[in-house]
């Protein structure tokens, strides 16, 4: 199974999905969701679950910080915003709660790329399912975990850099 992603150009994530971009949803978080391809998925999958994280965050903050959780995608391709415009998908909590959005609901989306410090490698990461998991808007990465467990029929990975908005 392979993941396409025209938002990312030669390694690094098109500047419009993060900090550097120009649309925003609650307080500063970066709104515009990238665009998602998946090809070659095994035989039998019937849904796909996508993780967009920061492993680079950890050293900042203390955990991987979540950018953007969707489960239950039928489709192959998620369009460029989606998180905004696809109301097929069902979205979990990113880590923009509670602090910068302080509502679970409202962070439950995509919240693009905002690294404090230097530049972060962030990571798409799909897994294509033996079946479509029953979770509502505002799960938790904990809980797609669990859902999940046993139902893995591939991944796939994709990494893009992402540079502070000063850089």
């Amino acid at each position: 199974m392979e993941i396409v992603c025209k938002g990312i150009t030669d390694g690094k994530l098109d500047d419009i999905y993060g900090c550097k971009g120009t649309e925003f949803a609650e307080g500063r978080m970066p709104a515009r969701s990238f665009p998602l391809e998946i090809r070659d998925a095994p035989a039998g999958t019937a849904s796909y679950a996508v993780i967009f994280d920061d492993p680079d965050s950890v050293p900042v903050c203390g955990f991987k910080w979540i950018h953007w959780l969707v489960s239950g995608l039928r489709s192959r391709t998620l369009p460029e915003d989606a998180s905004r415009t696809c109301d097929d998908i069902v979205q979990g909590v990113n880590s923009w709660y509670p602090g910068d959005v302080g509502d679970r609901m409202k962070a439950s989306c995509y919240g693009g790329p905002y690294p404090p410090d230097r530049e972060h490698i962030y990571v798409i990461t799909v897994l294509a399912l033996d079946f479509i998991p029953v979770l509502k808007k505002g799960f938790t990465y904990d809980e797609l975990m669990k859902v999940t467990k046993g139902h893995v029929l591939a991944t796939a990975k994709l990494n893009g850099a992402y540079s502070p908005r000063n850089a």
